[in-house]
C-alpha cells in the first residue's frame, strides 16, 4: 500500500489491504477458479498485465495467495486467509446487485467479460450428450469481440474467438447490453426476444433449452431494492 490510513482499527487495516483499485476483482477471479496468470486476466481485461502482476505480489506477500509452479507455469490459489474472503466477496455482489442492479453504463458492458462469465458458470450437466457449438454475435460489441463461440461437449466448455469451424447448433444474435441484462437477471429471456433485441436461430428445442443450458449470474437471483431518490 502506498498510503495508510493511520488507524488500528481492523477495518482500515483490513481495506488497506484489498480495497486498492482492481484488488477485490482478482480475488473475485480466484474464487471463481481461474489459476493461471492469462485467466486471471481473462476476468480483468482492462488491468494492465503488469498491474495485475503487482496486485498479485501483493495479495502473495499478505498471506492471501499462494504461488507454485506447475512445469513452465505458475499458478495461483487462494490460502485459508483468501477462502474466508469468499462471504465477504459474494456479500459484495450481492448488495450490488440489490441496490445498483442494472443502471449500466455503456461503458460498462463487456461482451468478452460477459462470454467469460458465462462459460465458466454454463450449467454443463444440462446439456445433451451430443456436441453443442453456440455462435454469439453482438451486434455493438468492440472490434475483435463481435463473435464468440461456445462449444460444450464430454462435460467440458470451450470458449473460442476464432471460428471453431464446427457444425453449429444456435446462433444467437444480440446487442451487448440485452444479453448482460438477461445474464444478470434484470431481464428475462421473453422480454429481449420480444423486443428483437436478441435473436435466437436453430432448433425449436435446442432454442427453448438455450436459457436452461446458460443458467444466470450467481447474483441473478438477488432481490432487487425499490430505490427512492
Amino acid at each position: 500500500m502506498e498510503e495508510s490510513y493511520g488507524q488500528f482499527c481492523t477495518v482500515a487495516r483490513g481495506a488497506e489491504a484489498l480495497c486498492e483499485r482492481w484488488t477485490p476483482l482478482v480475488v473475485r477471479e480466484l474464487l471463481c477458479g481461474s489459476k493461471r496468470f492469462n485467466e486471471l486476466h481473462r476476468g480483468v481485461p482492462r488491468m494492465s498485465t503488469n498491474l495485475l502482476a503487482q496486485r498479485l505480489r501483493h495479495l502473495e506477500d499478505i498471506g492471501v495467495v499462494h504461488r507454485t509452479a506447475t512445469g513452465k507455469v505458475w499458478e495461483y490459489s487462494l490460502t485459508a486467509a483468501g477462502e474466508e474472503l469468499r462471504p465477504i466477496i459474494m456479500a459484495l455482489g450481492h448488495w450490488g446487485a440489490r441496490w445498483i442492479g442494472s443502471r449500466l453504463r455503456d461503458d460498462q458492458l463487456d461482451a468478452g467479460l460477459l462470454m467469460w462469465d458465462v462459460r465458466r458458470f454454463v450449467r454443463i450437466e444440462t446439456f445433451p450428450s451430443r456436441p453443442v457449438v453456440i455462435q454469439f454475435t453482438f451486434r455493438d460489441a468492440r472490434p475483435g469481440e463481435q463473435a464468440w463461440w461456445l462449444v460444450v461437449e464430454q462435460g467440458v466448455a470451450d470458449l473460442c474467438r476464432d471460428d471453431p469451424g464446427r457444425e453449429l447448433t444456435l446462433v444467437v444474435d444480440s446487442s451487448v447490453r440485452a444479453l448482460t441484462e438477461v445474464w444478470a437477471g434484470d431481464r428475462t429471456p421473453r422480454e429481449v426476444l420480444e423486443s428483437q433485441e436478441l435473436r435466437v436461430d436453430g432448433a425449436v428445442k435446442d432454442a427453448e433449452n438455450l436459457w436452461r443450458w446458460l443458467g444466470t449470474s450467481a447474483f441473478a437471483g438477488t432481490r432487487r431494492a425499490a430505490v427512492t431518490r
